[in-house]
């Protein structure tokens, strides 16, 4: 995704300084006939290239699946976008949130900031809300002491399997209970064994949330589309 915003910001200054050099540096040049069909062009371009910065900005966003901690849910290769206005929005991570539709759900699958690389963006699904109590016992899900059913959930490892490996105290086993404290959501891969998630770096502060995983709009595996796997949405 990151590459894609890098393509779209690159683009609108490149055609913002165009705009600014003809409409100022070259006046004579938009005002001459026979470069009307080129300014049109341009002006076009560059309207379409602010409404879809606008757009990403305050509704959809286009985010790229960079690895497989949501299988098979999502899967790499999966190009997706999301909701940004459901959940409201915080002024560069830090304010309340604000423009709130609704709160995120037990399942929701969500796009949020890194909290320990702001640069990065992580993509899971939402576990725990405040004040739930979270515990893995034997690999299974508990919340609020019953036993959750997980069908999206993927093991690449028995129990019995991940001890060995990890020794005893080993997260993809057994964790907590922790309570999830105000403001924050407890946040966790599909693909369990694969996942770098809550268990590791902690509860989800709602700041860095970004929106919600919406549409899969696109899938390309080794540059060749995969049909079967596009124009779904993502649950």
């Amino acid at each position: 995704m990151e590459n894609l915003n890098t393509i779209l910001y690159i683009m609108a200054g490149v055609l913002t300084l165009v705009e600014a050099v003809l409409r100022w540096g070259f006046p004579s040049f938009r005002r001459n006939p026979a470069n009307a069909g080129t300014v049109e062009t341009l002006d076009s371009l560059w309207v379409a290239m602010v409404v879809a910065l606008s757009l990403k900005a305050v509704l959809l966003q286009p985010f790229t699946i960079p690895s497989g901690s949501m299988e098979d849910t999502l899967q790499i290769g999966d190009y997706i976008l999301v909701k940004k206005y459901e959940f409201g929005y915080s002024l560069l991570n830090k304010t309340p949130r604000f423009l709130e539709f609704k709160k995120p759900q037990h399942g929701d699958i969500l796009v949020f900031v890194y909290p320990q690389d702001h640069s990065k963006d992580f993509i899971k699904r939402c576990i725990g809300l405040p004040n739930d109590v979270i515990e893995l016992r034997n690999g299974d899900l508990y919340r609020n002491g019953e036993k959750q059913v997980e069908p999206y959930v993927k093991h690449l490892f028995t129990p019995k399997e991940s001890l060995e490996m990890d020794g005893p105290s080993s997260y993809k086993v057994n964790y907590g209970p922790v309570t999830i404290e105000p403001g924050h959501y407890w946040m966790m891969g599909d693909n369990r064994d694969n996942s770098l998630d809550s268990r590791y770096w902690g509860q989800l502060d709602e700041k860095l949330i970004k929106g919600k995983a919406w549409f899969i709009y696109w899938h390309s595996n080794n540059f060749r589309p995969d049909f079967q796997r596009m124009f779904r949405f993502v649950h």
